[in-house]
């Protein structure tokens, strides 16, 4: 792939990350509650629960490429509408505190076991990604798996170096980040003008 396309990606995979959301939100809660090590381990389950995400993504979307021009329209335009509405909602979005954080109890296991649960059973991971994912997928360099393969793989990479610092900074950089209602709306806005731009650019790309 593209190295500039790659850079791109994981850029924009490294602020999607820092944005508050539910799964970070968890990991400031459990390493601000429970130490460091707590929130590693629920980092690792949620990058683990993406593996499987980018693996169905991958497979699916890699057919409706090479088979139906039709679905991928459909798909292509589904997308764009998803990442249109996350850009409505980070406009709307209220401030998160760690408060806010569902707590988990038992040990290293249960957590990262809690931090996969979390991460495979929520069906928008899968939606974001079918949005996200194909539209720095090119045609030309190769076969369309292993590229939504190699995707999949830099947006765990970041995610990963993005939690894994709250989960490690959770003292100070987690009371900035959660508790900052100001900074939040900044983060928010400026997610909002991602997605939606990534919604243009999904709109109107080229099988």
């Amino acid at each position: 792939m593209d190295p500039q396309t790659l850079t791109a990606f994981f850029a924009t995979a490294l602020f999607l990350a820092v944005v508050p959301g539910p799964d970070n939100v968890f990991v400031l809660t459990q390493s601000a509650l429970r130490g460091k090590r707590a929130g590693l381990w629920v980092v690792l389950g949620l990058c683990t629960g993406l593996l499987v995400h980018t693996a169905a993504v991958a497979l699916g979307v890699a057919a409706l490429f090479e088979r139906s021009r039709v679905a991928y329209e459909l798909l292509k335009y589904a997308g764009a509408a998803y990442l249109l509405y996350l850009a409505w909602q980070s406009l709307r979005a209220p401030a998160m505190r760690v408060g806010d954080g569902e707590g988990a109890r038992g040990g290293a296991g249960k957590l990262y076991l809690r931090g996969i649960v979390m991460n495979v059973a929520n069906p928008k991971v899968s939606i974001f990604f079918l949005a996200f994912l194909p539209q720095f997928v090119d045609q030309q360099a190769g076969p369309v798996t292993l590229q939504m393969l190699a995707l999949g793989a830099t947006f765990i990479v970041a995610t990963a170096l993005v939690f894994g610092a709250l989960a490690l900074s959770a003292g100070a950089i987690g009371r900035h980040l959660v508790r900052s209602e100001r900074a939040q709306r900044w983060m928010n806005r400026v997610a909002a003008t991602v997605f939606a731009g990534l919604a243009v650019k999904l709109a109107t790309a080229q099988r």
